[in-house]
């Protein structure tokens, strides 16, 4: 009988038990994901990173490396079926993403000033 041959980063997420097994968390970012409620790996498929990392910040009162949010990206595309990439390889996203949210908010916040003053 042969075996079906299997791309090469696919990897068989059933098999990963822990926090800790998926690429980039160790014990410290572990147990900040467990601050989120999440215990296992297959919790986090479908989350959004971004939320998790605002939601951490709130939780603590502090404002963590955005390295981290970084992480909880490399962390939720792992588990959703992305190939195995360093943290770091989701830099250039974050900053993106995150100068594309400023911009919003920031025309969200003239339209809402333009609309108070029509009614004033």
């Amino acid at each position: 009988m042969r075996k079906t041959a299997t791309p090469r980063n696919r990897i068989n997420r059933d098999g990963i038990g822990g926090l800790e097994d998926i690429p980039n968390i160790g014990p410290a970012i572990a147990a900040d994901l467990r601050r989120l409620g999440i215990m296992s790996p297959h919790d986090l498929p479908g989350r959004d990173p971004y939320e998790m990392y605002h939601d951490l910040c709130r939780i603590t009162g502090q404002r963590h490396d955005p390295c981290l949010l970084d992480t909880f990206i490399s962390a939720v595309r792992f588990m959703e079926g992305a190939p195995k990439k360093p943290w770091y390889a989701y830099t250039a996203e974050r900053k993106r993403e995150l100068a594309a949210q400023n911009e919003r908010d920031i025309s969200t916040q003239v339209k809402d000033a333009r609309s108070r003053q029509r009614c004033d």
